[in-house]
């Protein structure tokens, strides 16, 4: 049973990230929204590693994912910007769970349906959670939905 649960953890990024933009690629900008209306670009972000997670309050796996998001950014946060955008459509639900869970980075949104989002097709998410790791200038290094596979390559960066 562990072997099976190992398996289609190492799967899931062939089942899932496989339309994600590929490392290599330059990420693309985007001007979204947060809590309390400022609005934020990527572009804006250039010459810092960004984190770019895309999830949604009502999703199980990314709610499974908080503690390891918050431990990450715990460790990194001072170094490695972190970018949470939602795929919520009720701000209430998406703000209330910001805070219940103590996610102090940023958060964006279009406070829309996650297929009807402009960030969700620039970015090919097909599948929460979603993460990428962004380089200095921009480019992706990194496009998982596997937390531990974020974790790992932000621990290789942080030992440069």
């Amino acid at each position: 049973m562990a072997l099976a649960a190992n398996v289609s953890a190492q799967d899931a990024d062939s089942l899932y990230a496989k339309d994600l933009l590929q490392p290599g690629t330059e990420a693309p900008d985007f001007t979204l929204a947060a809590p309390d209306g400022t609005r934020h670009s990527l572009s804006e972000m250039k010459g810092s590693y960004v984190v770019l997670d895309f999830w949604a309050s009502w999703c199980p796996d990314c709610r499974k994912d908080i503690p390891e998001m918050k431990r990450l950014h715990d460790m990194y946060g001072q170094r490695i910007k972190f970018v949470s955008v939602s795929f919520d459509d009720k701000k209430d639900n998406w703000t209330r769970c910001i805070e219940s869970n103590g996610m102090d980075w940023l958060h964006l949104s279009e406070l829309k349906k996650w297929k009807s989002t402009d960030v969700s097709r620039l970015y090919n998410i097909k599948w929460i959670p979603a993460m990428y790791l962004i380089d200095r200038q921009g480019t992706v290094i990194l496009s998982t939905v596997m937390i531990d596979k974020l974790a790992a390559k932000l621990k290789e960066l942080h030992e440069l």
